[in-house]
C-alpha cells in the first residue's frame, strides 16, 4: 500500500508511506548521496530494463532543493522486522539521524520544495494545478499496477487532511477506470486484447459515440511503464479511422507487452518517451487489437447480411414533387415502385362515394367514374450504375391491403362503391365546405414499410429516417451519411470503374503547370472512380463522370484533386462519396428510403460516414425512459 499526502499542493509537504521490505540502515546514507546508487547490475541489464528508472538520483534530486526525511524499518533475513532509522536533511546536507519508530516500510517527507532556489520556485503553478497533476500522475500509476493499493489525500496548514483517491490492493484495471471515468464511458468500454509479431496489445477501448474533444483519456503503457507515443497513439487512431472525426478522441487504455531488449526505455530524461526496435509490428499489433473492440451493438443487432424488403402500403408522393436523381442513383431501387397507392377519391359531384382500388400490375384510368389512380412509379430517365455488394432486386409489385373499414365482401370487382350514411354524407359535406382541399391517407396513418426485421416509420426534417429494429429500439438514420458510406464502400470495391456517364460535352479544366504532372500522376486512380480523362494542350478533358455526380459537382471535385487537397486514395473515395451522396434536407419517398436503407444494411462499417460522423442514433427502451426521466 502506498500512502501520498500533498499540503499546499506538494509546496508545503510530500509525504509518502509505504509497507514495504524497507531500505538497509547502512544503505540510507547513499539513497541521498548522488551518483552513489544504480539499478543496473550488469551490461545485460542495461538491454533489459524493466524498472521505471535505473539511475536511481531522484532521491539525491530532491533532497538537495528541500528539507528532507526518511525513515525506513528493513526486514531481516529471517523475515522479521529491524530497528527502525531517521535520517534529516537540509537542502542536501544531513543535519541529524539516528534510531525512529516504524514499524515496516518507509516513510519519506519533502519540506519547503525549492525554497533554497527561488528561480525555480517561481515558475511552479498554482496549488490546485500542481495537485492535479500529482493526482493524474498517481492515478496512471495505480492503473499500471492494480495489485498494489494507493491513496491520495490533500493536507491544510491545520493538520487536517482530505482524502481525494483511493484505490483497494487486487482491484483488476476497470474496476480502477471506474473510480476516475464517468458512467457513461464505463458502459462504453470493451476490452480487446490481441497479440501478433511477439508484441501482445490488450486493454479496454470506448465506443466512437462517447468520443471527447481532448485526449486526456488516451493512457498508453509499455511493459507496465507510463508513456507518451506518437506511434502508439497513431496506432490507435487508426483504429478508430472512419468512426471519429479528425477533432475527436476516443478513450482508450492500452497495455503492450513485449521483449524488454525490443524497446529502448533511455531516450528521455523522465523516462516518458521510448524507441521500438520494429516500429510496424508494434503499429500493427495494436491496430488490429483495438479494431477488434469496436463493433458496436448495433452492428451485432444488424445483422451481417440485410434482410429483403418486405413493403407494406405507404403512400407514394407525386413523382412531380420530388427532385430529379442521378443516374443509378438507387441501384436496383429503380427497377420497380415498392409502394402503390391505396385510395383515390371519386371526383362525383355529390362527393359521397369513396373508391377502395386493389393493386393492378399497371392501374389504367376508369374514364366511366373518373376515379383518380396511382402515379406512376419514379423513374431516374438515365441508366443505373451496378449494384452494390450483391444487391438483391426489390419486388416488382407490391399487394396493398385493405383496411378492414373499407374492406369489400368476397367476389366483388376490385372497384367498388362504398355509399355513405347520411350521418357520414353530413360530416364529408361540412368537411368540404370548409376545407375544399383534396383528401388523402398520410404516410403516418399506414402500416409501416418492413424491410426484413426493421420497420421504416417515415422522415424526420427531410434529413433522417425513423426506423423501429427488431428489439423495439428507436433508429434515427442520416441519410447523408448513410449514402455516403454506400457510396464510399462501392468506390473501395470498384463497383464504379469503367462505368462513367458520357457527356455531350467534354468538361475542360485548363491546367496550371504544376497540376499537369499531378494529372498524370491520377489518370489511372481517375478512371477506377468512373472519370474518363485525357490531358490535351494543357488541358484535361473529361468525356465521362461517375454517375453519382453531376457536371458542377465532378469539376469541383476534379480541382480538388489536382490541387493535391486529397493525397491518398482513401481520402479522394471520400470526398467523391460526399458530394455524390443524398443531401440533407432533401425529400425521399417511402420506396427510396427504403432501397437506400437495404443498401445501407449491405454496407460494412454503416453505423458511421466516411469522415467519421455516426450514420445512426439507437435509443431502447432503457435508453427513452432515462431521456424521458423516467429513470435514472
Amino acid at each position: 500500500m502506498i500512502d501520498v499526502r500533498l499540503d499546499n499542493g506538494g509546496q508545503g509537504l510530500i509525504r509518502v508511506q509505504d509497507n514495504g521490505t524497507g531500505i538497509a540502515r547502512e544503505e540510507m546514507s547513499l539513497a541521498v548521496t548522488r551518483h552513489a546508487t544504480s539499478k543496473i547490475a550488469s551490461l545485460e541489464d542495461l538491454e533489459r530494463i524493466r524498472s521505471y528508472g535505473f539511475r536511481g538520483e531522484a532521491l539525491p534530486s530532491i533532497a538537495s532543493v528541500s528539507r528532507f526525511s526518511l525513515t525506513s524499518a528493513a526486514r531481516t533475513a529471517d523475515g522479521g522486522d529491524a530497528e527502525a532509522w531517521h535520517m534529516e536533511l537540509e537542502f542536501g546536507r544531513c543535519v541529524s539521524e539516528g534510531p525512529a519508530a516504524l514499524h515496516r516500510g518507509t516513510v519519506i517527507e519533502v519540506r519547503d520544495l525549492f525554497a533554497n532556489v527561488p528561480a525555480r520556485l517561481k515558475f511552479l503553478k498554482t496549488p490546485a494545478t500542481e495537485f492535479k497533476r500529482a493526482q493524474e500522475w498517481l492515478t496512471r500509476l495505480a492503473l499500471a499496477r492494480p495489485k498494489v493499493g494507493f491513496r491520495l489525500a490533500s493536507g491544510s496548514a491545520s493538520g487536517c487532511e482530505r482524502e481525494c483517491l483511493r484505490f483497494l490492493p487486487g482491484q483488476d484495471v476497470r474496476t480502477r477506470l471506474g473510480v476516475i471515468w464517468p458512467e457513461l464511458i464505463m458502459e462504453a468500454l470493451r476490452p480487446f486484447d490481441g497479440e501478433r509479431h511477439g508484441v501482445r496489445a490488450h486493454g479496454f477501448a470506448a465506443l466512437p459515440e462517447v468520443a471527447q474533444l481532448r485526449g486526456d483519456r488516451i493512457l498508453l503503457y509499455v511493459n507496465g511503464r507510463i508513456v507518451s507515443d506518437k506511434r502508439l497513439l497513431a496506432a490507435v487512431r487508426e483504429a478508430y479511422k472512419g468512426r471519429l472525426t479528425s477533432r475527436d478522441y476516443p478513450q482508450v487504455i492500452l497495455f503492450v507487452e513485449m521483449d524488454a531488449a525490443e524497446v529502448d526505455v533511455n531516450v528521455h530524461p523522465a523516462k516518458s518517451e521510448v524507441r521500438f526496435r520494429d516500429e510496424s509490428a508494434v503499429f500493427s499489433a495494436v491496430l488490429h487489437a483495438v479494431q477488434s473492440a469496436l463493433t458496436t451493438p448495433l452492428e451485432a443487432s444488424l445483422g451481417d447480411r440485410a434482410p429483403a424488403v418486405d413493403a407494406h402500403p405507404v403512400e407514394v408522393p407525386q413523382a412531380s414533387l420530388l427532385p430529379p436523381r442521378p443516374r443509378g442513383f438507387w441501384g436496383t431501387v429503380d427497377h420497380a415502385p415498392i409502394m402503390a397507392d391505396r385510395f383515390a377519391r371519386s371526383d362525383a359531384p355529390d362527393g359521397d362515394v369513396w373508391e377502395v382500388r386493389q393493386p393492378a400490375p399497371r392501374p389504367q384510368p376508369d374514364e366511366d367514374d373518373g376515379a383518380m389512380t396511382a402515379p406512376p412509379p419514379f423513374r431516374s430517365g438515365l441508366a443505373e450504375a451496378p449494384a452494390a455488394f450483391g444487391e438483391s432486386a426489390l419486388p416488382p409489385q407490391v399487394e396493398t391491403p385493405v383496411p378492414p373499414s373499407a374492406r369489400p365482401a368476397k367476389d366483388v370487382s376490385p372497384a367498388v362503391s362504398v355509399t355513405a350514411s347520411p350521418v357520414a354524407e353530413a360530416a364529408v359535406a361540412e368537411a368540404v365546405t370548409e376545407a375544399p382541399a383534396p383528401v388523402s391517407i398520410q404516410e403516418g396513418d399506414a402500416t409501416p414499410l418492413r424491410i426484413g426485421a426493421f420497420c421504416y416509420l417515415g422522415q424526420v426534417a427531410d434529413t433522417y429516417l425513423v426506423v423501429r429494429d427488431r428489439e423495439g429500439a428507436l433508429l434515427l438514420i442520416d441519410q447523408h451519411a448513410a449514402h455516403e458510406r454506400v457510396l464510399y464502400a462501392r468506390l473501395r470495391r470498384g463497383a464504379f470503374s469503367g462505368t462513367g456517364q458520357c457527356l455531350a460535352l467534354p468538361l475542360e479544366l485548363a491546367l496550371h503547370p504544376a497540376e499537369q504532372e499531378r494529372a498524370y500522376a491520377l489518370q489511372e486512380t481517375l478512371a477506377h472512380m468512373g472519370f474518363d480523362v485525357e490531358l490535351s494542350q494543357g488541358a484535361l478533358l473529361a468525356r465521362s463522370i461517375p454517375p453519382s455526380l453531376n457536371r458542377a459537382e465532378a469539376r469541383d471535385f476534379l480541382r480538388e484533386a489536382l490541387a493535391g487537397r486529397k493525397d491518398d486514395l482513401a481520402g479522394m473515395f471520400i470526398s467523391l462519396s460526399c458530394k455524390g451522396a443524398i443531401k440533407a434536407g432533401q425529400r425521399l419517398a417511402p420506396d427510396e428510403a427504403a432501397g437506400l436503407l437495404q443498401q445501407w444494411l449491405e454496407t460494412p462499417e454503416r453505423d458511421y460516414c466516411p469522415h467519421g460522423r455516426p450514420a445512426v442514433l439507437r435509443w431502447d427502451a432503457g435508453a427513452l425512459e432515462r431521456l424521458f426521466k423516467r429513470r435514472q
